[in-house]
Protein backbone atom coordinates (compact mmCIF):
# COMPACT_ATOMS: atom_id res chain seq x y z
CA UNK A 1 0.00 0.00 0.00
CA UNK A 2 1.18 3.68 -0.64
CA UNK A 3 1.21 6.39 1.28
CA UNK A 4 -1.75 8.28 2.46
CA UNK A 5 -2.19 11.69 0.91
CA UNK A 6 -6.19 12.68 2.44
CA UNK A 7 -7.88 15.06 -0.06
CA UNK A 8 -11.25 14.11 0.57
CA UNK A 9 -14.49 15.87 0.43
CA UNK A 10 -14.83 16.49 3.61
CA UNK A 11 -10.97 18.06 3.91
CA UNK A 12 -11.23 20.41 0.96
CA UNK A 13 -14.80 21.67 2.11
CA UNK A 14 -12.79 22.09 5.24
CA UNK A 15 -10.96 24.78 3.56
CA UNK A 16 -13.96 26.15 2.37
CA UNK A 17 -14.70 27.21 5.92
CA UNK A 18 -17.33 24.22 6.74
CA UNK A 19 -15.55 21.36 9.17
CA UNK A 20 -15.14 18.32 8.84
CA UNK A 21 -17.57 17.00 10.55
CA UNK A 22 -19.89 18.79 9.61
CA UNK A 23 -19.50 18.34 5.99
CA UNK A 24 -19.41 14.13 6.24
CA UNK A 25 -23.23 14.66 8.51
CA UNK A 26 -23.79 16.66 5.33
CA UNK A 27 -22.65 13.84 3.11
CA UNK A 28 -24.27 11.38 5.20
CA UNK A 29 -27.88 13.01 5.30
CA UNK A 30 -27.12 12.40 1.44
CA UNK A 31 -26.74 9.29 1.04
CA UNK A 32 -29.03 8.33 3.39
CA UNK A 33 -31.96 10.26 1.63
CA UNK A 34 -30.44 8.23 -1.79
CA UNK A 35 -30.34 4.74 -0.26
CA UNK A 36 -33.20 5.06 2.97
CA UNK A 37 -30.72 2.31 4.66
CA UNK A 38 -32.35 -0.14 7.65
CA UNK A 39 -30.22 -1.26 9.49
CA UNK A 40 -31.16 -5.28 10.15
CA UNK A 41 -28.01 -6.59 12.45
CA UNK A 42 -25.38 -4.14 13.67
CA UNK A 43 -23.24 -5.84 16.43
CA UNK A 44 -20.77 -4.59 18.89
CA UNK A 45 -17.40 -3.21 18.08
CA UNK A 46 -14.43 -1.21 19.73
CA UNK A 47 -13.91 2.16 18.35
CA UNK A 48 -12.34 2.83 14.47
CA UNK A 49 -8.62 3.04 14.75
CA UNK A 50 -6.37 4.82 11.47
CA UNK A 51 -3.46 2.85 10.22
CA UNK A 52 -2.63 6.08 8.17
CA UNK A 53 0.53 5.68 6.12
CA UNK A 54 1.02 2.00 6.74
CA UNK A 55 0.32 -1.23 4.82
CA UNK A 56 -0.71 -3.36 7.85
CA UNK A 57 -4.82 -3.25 7.27
CA UNK A 58 -4.63 -6.66 8.16
CA UNK A 59 -2.83 -6.64 11.49
CA UNK A 60 -5.83 -3.34 12.16
CA UNK A 61 -9.26 -5.28 11.00
CA UNK A 62 -7.76 -9.10 12.65
CA UNK A 63 -7.49 -7.45 16.14
CA UNK A 64 -10.96 -5.50 15.66
CA UNK A 65 -12.79 -8.78 14.83
CA UNK A 66 -10.81 -9.97 17.75
CA UNK A 67 -11.94 -6.93 19.94
CA UNK A 68 -15.69 -7.80 18.71
CA UNK A 69 -15.04 -11.37 19.89
CA UNK A 70 -13.94 -10.41 23.30
CA UNK A 71 -17.33 -8.25 23.37
CA UNK A 72 -19.32 -11.28 22.61
CA UNK A 73 -18.14 -13.17 25.33
CA UNK A 74 -18.58 -10.85 27.70
CA UNK A 75 -15.03 -10.60 28.54
CA UNK A 76 -14.72 -6.46 28.48
CA UNK A 77 -14.32 -3.77 25.90
CA UNK A 78 -9.83 -3.60 25.06
CA UNK A 79 -7.58 -1.66 22.47
CA UNK A 80 -5.34 -4.36 21.25
CA UNK A 81 -2.04 -3.63 20.28
CA UNK A 82 -1.54 -3.69 16.19
CA UNK A 83 1.90 -2.60 16.01
CA UNK A 84 2.66 -6.00 18.52
CA UNK A 85 1.77 -8.00 16.25
CA UNK A 86 3.91 -6.31 13.10
CA UNK A 87 6.45 -6.41 14.58
CA UNK A 88 6.46 -10.25 15.18
CA UNK A 89 5.23 -10.70 12.09
CA UNK A 90 8.17 -8.90 10.39
CA UNK A 91 10.65 -10.84 12.55
CA UNK A 92 9.28 -14.34 11.12
CA UNK A 93 8.75 -12.88 7.79
CA UNK A 94 12.26 -12.04 7.76
CA UNK A 95 13.21 -15.81 8.96
CA UNK A 96 10.86 -16.86 6.25
CA UNK A 97 12.51 -14.65 3.82
CA UNK A 98 16.04 -15.83 3.92
CA UNK A 99 15.24 -19.53 4.22
CA UNK A 100 13.35 -19.08 1.16
CA UNK A 101 16.76 -17.04 -0.46
CA UNK A 102 14.59 -14.03 -1.12
CA UNK A 103 11.88 -15.77 -3.56
CA UNK A 104 8.99 -14.85 -1.71
CA UNK A 105 7.86 -11.16 -1.56
CA UNK A 106 8.76 -9.21 1.28
CA UNK A 107 6.84 -5.77 2.74
CA UNK A 108 4.72 -5.15 5.30
CA UNK A 109 1.23 -6.94 4.27
CA UNK A 110 -0.61 -10.16 5.39
CA UNK A 111 -3.48 -12.22 5.83
CA UNK A 112 -6.17 -12.34 8.56
CA UNK A 113 -4.47 -15.44 9.40
CA UNK A 114 -1.45 -14.13 10.62
CA UNK A 115 -2.70 -12.10 13.64
CA UNK A 116 -4.02 -16.00 14.89
CA UNK A 117 -0.19 -17.45 14.28
CA UNK A 118 0.77 -14.76 15.71
CA UNK A 119 -1.35 -14.20 18.66
CA UNK A 120 -0.53 -18.22 19.27
CA UNK A 121 2.81 -17.91 19.05
CA UNK A 122 3.93 -14.85 21.05
CA UNK A 123 0.60 -13.33 22.66
CA UNK A 124 -0.35 -10.31 22.63
CA UNK A 125 -0.41 -7.11 24.45
CA UNK A 126 -2.86 -3.86 25.22
CA UNK A 127 -2.29 -0.77 23.27
CA UNK A 128 -1.03 1.20 26.28
CA UNK A 129 1.80 -1.65 26.58
CA UNK A 130 2.92 -1.09 22.73
CA UNK A 131 1.87 1.75 20.67
CA UNK A 132 4.35 1.45 18.06
CA UNK A 133 5.26 5.17 17.57
CA UNK A 134 8.79 5.44 18.45
CA UNK A 135 9.65 7.69 15.74
CA UNK A 136 8.37 11.47 16.37
CA UNK A 137 5.00 10.56 15.34
CA UNK A 138 1.64 10.52 16.44
CA UNK A 139 0.31 8.74 13.50
CA UNK A 140 1.38 5.37 11.97
CA UNK A 141 3.85 6.01 9.80
CA UNK A 142 5.94 3.03 8.58
CA UNK A 143 7.34 3.82 4.98
CA UNK A 144 10.71 4.58 6.26
CA UNK A 145 10.84 1.10 8.25
CA UNK A 146 9.68 -0.55 5.82
CA UNK A 147 12.19 0.60 2.77
CA UNK A 148 15.00 0.36 5.63
CA UNK A 149 13.85 -3.34 6.58
CA UNK A 150 13.81 -4.23 2.93
CA UNK A 151 16.77 -2.81 2.37
CA UNK A 152 18.81 -4.41 5.32
CA UNK A 153 17.09 -8.67 4.36
CA UNK A 154 18.11 -7.65 0.85
CA UNK A 155 21.30 -7.19 2.10
CA UNK A 156 21.72 -10.15 3.85
CA UNK A 157 20.51 -12.09 1.08
CA UNK A 158 23.42 -11.48 -0.59
CA UNK A 159 25.64 -13.04 1.68
CA UNK A 160 28.53 -10.79 1.55
CA UNK A 161 30.40 -12.82 3.97
CA UNK A 162 29.72 -16.11 2.07
CA UNK A 163 27.98 -17.16 5.49
CA UNK A 164 25.20 -15.84 7.45
CA UNK A 165 26.38 -14.30 10.80
CA UNK A 166 25.11 -15.10 13.91
CA UNK A 167 24.08 -11.29 13.87
CA UNK A 168 22.02 -10.13 11.04
CA UNK A 169 18.31 -11.41 13.20
CA UNK A 170 19.30 -9.09 16.10
CA UNK A 171 19.99 -6.33 13.23
CA UNK A 172 16.93 -6.96 11.88
CA UNK A 173 15.08 -6.83 15.29
CA UNK A 174 17.13 -3.77 16.01
CA UNK A 175 15.37 -2.11 13.23
CA UNK A 176 12.06 -2.75 14.41
CA UNK A 177 12.72 -2.07 17.73
CA UNK A 178 14.20 1.11 16.95
CA UNK A 179 10.96 2.25 15.20
CA UNK A 180 8.52 0.60 16.86
CA UNK A 181 10.05 -0.14 20.35
CA UNK A 182 10.99 -2.77 22.40
CA UNK A 183 8.74 -5.62 22.99
CA UNK A 184 7.77 -5.56 26.52
CA UNK A 185 8.40 -8.99 28.39
CA UNK A 186 6.09 -7.84 31.05
CA UNK A 187 3.67 -4.91 31.31
CA UNK A 188 0.87 -3.81 34.01
CA UNK A 189 -2.51 -3.51 33.44
CA UNK A 190 -5.65 -2.56 35.31
CA UNK A 191 -3.02 -3.24 38.67
CA UNK A 192 -1.91 -6.38 37.30
CA UNK A 193 1.17 -7.82 35.96
CA UNK A 194 1.45 -9.84 32.56
CA UNK A 195 3.76 -11.49 30.03
CA UNK A 196 1.98 -11.38 26.47
CA UNK A 197 1.56 -15.28 26.66
CA UNK A 198 -0.01 -14.37 29.98
CA UNK A 199 -2.33 -11.68 29.00
CA UNK A 200 -3.25 -13.86 25.56
CA UNK A 201 -4.28 -16.91 28.16
CA UNK A 202 -6.45 -14.34 30.65
CA UNK A 203 -8.54 -13.15 27.17
CA UNK A 204 -8.93 -16.46 26.53
CA UNK A 205 -7.80 -16.19 22.43
CA UNK A 206 -7.81 -19.54 21.04
CA UNK A 207 -6.54 -19.40 17.36
CA UNK A 208 -8.36 -22.73 16.73
CA UNK A 209 -11.55 -21.78 16.81
CA UNK A 210 -11.72 -19.41 13.57
CA UNK A 211 -11.86 -21.09 10.02
CA UNK A 212 -10.86 -19.25 6.95
CA UNK A 213 -13.35 -19.50 3.68
CA UNK A 214 -12.68 -18.61 0.42
CA UNK A 215 -14.68 -19.58 -2.88
CA UNK A 216 -12.85 -20.03 -6.22
CA UNK A 217 -13.34 -22.52 -8.80
CA UNK A 218 -9.87 -24.01 -10.03
CA UNK A 219 -9.74 -25.91 -6.87
CA UNK A 220 -11.72 -28.50 -5.70
CA UNK A 221 -15.39 -27.80 -3.91
CA UNK A 222 -15.07 -28.70 0.56
CA UNK A 223 -11.01 -28.76 -0.28
CA UNK A 224 -8.62 -27.12 1.59
CA UNK A 225 -5.56 -25.77 -0.60
CA UNK A 226 -3.37 -22.66 0.10
CA UNK A 227 -4.14 -19.58 -1.47
CA UNK A 228 -2.31 -18.25 -4.33
CA UNK A 229 -2.24 -14.39 -3.00
CA UNK A 230 2.03 -12.56 -2.49
CA UNK A 231 0.75 -11.90 0.72
CA UNK A 232 0.13 -15.18 2.27
CA UNK A 233 3.67 -15.75 3.04
CA UNK A 234 2.93 -18.09 5.28
CA UNK A 235 1.62 -20.10 3.02
CA UNK A 236 -2.08 -20.59 4.94
CA UNK A 237 -4.52 -22.97 4.12
CA UNK A 238 -8.57 -21.98 3.14
CA UNK A 239 -11.15 -23.91 2.92
CA UNK A 240 -13.23 -23.78 -0.23
CA UNK A 241 -17.32 -23.40 -0.79
CA UNK A 242 -19.58 -22.42 -3.32
CA UNK A 243 -19.86 -18.73 -3.80
CA UNK A 244 -23.84 -18.85 -2.36
CA UNK A 245 -22.04 -20.40 0.32
CA UNK A 246 -19.47 -17.97 1.20
CA UNK A 247 -22.08 -15.15 1.22
CA UNK A 248 -24.50 -17.47 3.86
CA UNK A 249 -21.58 -17.83 5.95
CA UNK A 250 -21.47 -14.42 6.47
CA UNK A 251 -25.04 -13.37 7.16
CA UNK A 252 -25.85 -16.59 8.72
CA UNK A 253 -22.74 -15.33 11.20
CA UNK A 254 -24.05 -11.99 11.74
CA UNK A 255 -27.13 -13.24 12.35
CA UNK A 256 -26.21 -15.23 15.28
CA UNK A 257 -24.34 -12.39 16.74
CA UNK A 258 -20.95 -13.06 15.16
CA UNK A 259 -18.78 -10.42 12.96
CA UNK A 260 -16.34 -11.64 10.02
CA UNK A 261 -13.04 -11.02 9.41
CA UNK A 262 -12.88 -9.56 5.53
CA UNK A 263 -9.95 -9.99 3.26
CA UNK A 264 -10.39 -8.61 -0.28
CA UNK A 265 -9.88 -6.18 -2.77
CA UNK A 266 -10.83 -2.66 -2.98
CA UNK A 267 -9.35 -1.34 -6.21
CA UNK A 268 -12.99 -1.71 -7.98
CA UNK A 269 -14.91 1.65 -9.13
CA UNK A 270 -17.51 0.73 -7.40
CA UNK A 271 -15.60 1.24 -3.76
CA UNK A 272 -16.03 5.07 -2.48
CA UNK A 273 -14.53 5.54 0.56
CA UNK A 274 -15.44 9.13 0.35
CA UNK A 275 -18.79 8.23 -0.29
CA UNK A 276 -18.82 5.42 2.08
CA UNK A 277 -20.65 2.38 -0.53
CA UNK A 278 -19.27 -0.37 -1.97
CA UNK A 279 -21.02 -1.72 -5.52
CA UNK A 280 -20.81 -3.28 -8.71
CA UNK A 281 -22.45 -0.93 -10.95
CA UNK A 282 -24.07 -2.39 -13.96
CA UNK A 283 -22.88 0.61 -16.23
CA UNK A 284 -20.48 2.00 -18.89
CA UNK A 285 -17.27 3.30 -18.52
CA UNK A 286 -18.63 6.89 -19.56
CA UNK A 287 -21.06 6.57 -16.69
CA UNK A 288 -18.15 5.38 -14.32
CA UNK A 289 -16.21 8.90 -14.02
CA UNK A 290 -14.19 9.84 -10.80
CA UNK A 291 -13.69 6.50 -9.88
CA UNK A 292 -10.60 4.95 -7.90
CA UNK A 293 -7.39 3.97 -9.85
CA UNK A 294 -7.01 0.11 -11.16
CA UNK A 295 -4.99 -0.69 -8.41
CA UNK A 296 -5.45 0.23 -4.76
CA UNK A 297 -4.01 2.41 -2.27
CA UNK A 298 -4.84 4.34 -0.67
CA UNK A 299 -5.05 7.47 -2.47
CA UNK A 300 -8.33 5.57 -3.35
CA UNK A 301 -9.75 7.95 -0.24
CA UNK A 302 -9.72 10.68 -1.82
CA UNK A 303 -11.82 9.99 -4.62
CA UNK A 304 -15.62 11.61 -4.87
CA UNK A 305 -17.78 9.82 -7.76
CA UNK A 306 -21.21 10.52 -9.31
CA UNK A 307 -21.92 7.09 -8.97
CA UNK A 308 -23.63 7.36 -5.79
CA UNK A 309 -26.02 10.24 -6.86
CA UNK A 310 -28.65 7.84 -7.14
CA UNK A 311 -29.54 3.73 -6.84
CA UNK A 312 -27.95 1.79 -9.88
CA UNK A 313 -28.47 -1.50 -11.21
CA UNK A 314 -25.63 -3.73 -10.25
CA UNK A 315 -24.20 -6.72 -11.93
CA UNK A 316 -25.25 -10.59 -11.29
CA UNK A 317 -22.16 -12.35 -9.98
CA UNK A 318 -21.32 -15.59 -10.77
CA UNK A 319 -18.47 -17.66 -9.87
CA UNK A 320 -17.13 -17.67 -13.21
CA UNK A 321 -17.01 -13.80 -13.34
CA UNK A 322 -14.88 -14.50 -9.63
CA UNK A 323 -12.83 -16.64 -11.15
CA UNK A 324 -12.01 -14.63 -14.01
CA UNK A 325 -11.10 -11.48 -12.05
CA UNK A 326 -8.78 -13.90 -9.64
CA UNK A 327 -6.78 -15.36 -12.49
CA UNK A 328 -6.64 -11.90 -14.31
CA UNK A 329 -5.49 -10.18 -11.13
CA UNK A 330 -8.20 -7.76 -11.22
CA UNK A 331 -8.62 -9.26 -7.72
CA UNK A 332 -6.25 -9.02 -5.04
CA UNK A 333 -5.48 -9.34 -1.58
CA UNK A 334 -5.05 -5.78 -1.20
CA UNK A 335 -7.50 -5.24 1.86
CA UNK A 336 -8.28 -6.10 5.44
CA UNK A 337 -11.75 -4.56 6.74
CA UNK A 338 -13.97 -6.37 9.56
CA UNK A 339 -17.75 -7.14 8.75
CA UNK A 340 -20.09 -5.95 11.53
CA UNK A 341 -23.68 -5.84 10.75
CA UNK A 342 -25.72 -5.23 7.45
CA UNK A 343 -28.41 -3.39 6.59
CA UNK A 344 -30.77 -3.38 3.32
CA UNK A 345 -31.52 -0.02 0.51
CA UNK A 346 -35.19 0.71 -0.64
CA UNK A 347 -34.90 -1.91 -3.08
CA UNK A 348 -34.38 -4.34 -0.21
CA UNK A 349 -30.49 -4.75 -1.65
CA UNK A 350 -28.53 -6.15 1.26
CA UNK A 351 -25.40 -4.50 2.23
CA UNK A 352 -22.58 -5.39 4.50
CA UNK A 353 -21.79 -2.84 7.48
CA UNK A 354 -17.86 -2.91 7.30
CA UNK A 355 -15.44 -1.10 9.94
CA UNK A 356 -12.34 0.13 8.54
CA UNK A 357 -9.22 1.52 9.71
CA UNK A 358 -8.86 4.50 7.41
CA UNK A 359 -9.71 6.88 10.75
CA UNK A 360 -13.98 8.52 10.66
CA UNK A 361 -13.58 10.90 8.00
CA UNK A 362 -16.36 9.48 5.63
CA UNK A 363 -19.88 9.81 5.77
CA UNK A 364 -20.28 6.44 8.39
CA UNK A 365 -17.59 7.23 10.87
CA UNK A 366 -15.21 5.01 9.36
CA UNK A 367 -17.37 2.27 7.94
CA UNK A 368 -17.99 0.99 4.42
CA UNK A 369 -21.69 -0.22 3.09
CA UNK A 370 -20.49 -3.23 1.27
CA UNK A 371 -23.58 -4.41 -1.02
CA UNK A 372 -23.91 -8.35 -1.14
CA UNK A 373 -22.61 -8.03 -4.78
CA UNK A 374 -19.67 -6.59 -4.17
CA UNK A 375 -18.83 -8.88 -1.37
CA UNK A 376 -19.70 -12.06 -4.07
CA UNK A 377 -17.23 -10.79 -6.27
CA UNK A 378 -14.61 -9.12 -4.13
CA UNK A 379 -14.30 -11.12 -1.15
CA UNK A 380 -11.15 -13.30 -1.15
CA UNK A 381 -11.47 -14.85 2.15
CA UNK A 382 -13.34 -14.73 5.40
CA UNK A 383 -12.27 -15.58 8.50
CA UNK A 384 -15.20 -16.78 11.54
CA UNK A 385 -15.56 -18.05 15.07
CA UNK A 386 -16.54 -22.08 13.79
CA UNK A 387 -19.27 -21.64 15.91
CA UNK A 388 -20.67 -19.51 13.66
CA UNK A 389 -20.35 -21.98 10.68
CA UNK A 390 -23.69 -23.62 9.61
CA UNK A 391 -24.13 -27.19 10.07
CA UNK A 392 -25.02 -28.08 6.55
CA UNK A 393 -21.34 -26.21 5.82
CA UNK A 394 -19.56 -27.95 8.55
CA UNK A 395 -21.25 -31.15 7.50
CA UNK A 396 -19.38 -30.84 4.05
CA UNK A 397 -16.04 -30.10 5.05
CA UNK A 398 -16.14 -32.52 7.41
CA UNK A 399 -15.64 -30.19 10.23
Amino acid sequence: MKPLQLYTTAALTLVAGIGATEAAAQEKAKIDSIYNFEIKVDLPTTSVKNQYKSGTCWSFSGLSFIESELLREKKGEYDLAEMFIVNRDYHNRAIDYVRWNGSKKFGAGAEGCNVFNRISEYGIVPQSAYNGLNYGSDKHMNNEMDAALKAYIEAIIENPNGKLSTAWLSGFDGILTAYLGEIPESFEYEGKKYTPIEFRDKLEIKSEDYIEFTSLTHHPLYSRFIMEVEDNWELGEVYNVSLDELTDIAFSALDNGYTVLWGGDVSEKGFSWNDGIAIVPDLSEEDMQGTDRKRFNQDGKKKKSKLFNEVVPEKAITAEMRQAAFDNFETTDDHGMHITGYLTDKNGTRYFKVKNSWDTTNPFNGYVYMSENFYRYKTLTVIVHKNAVPSSIKKKLKL
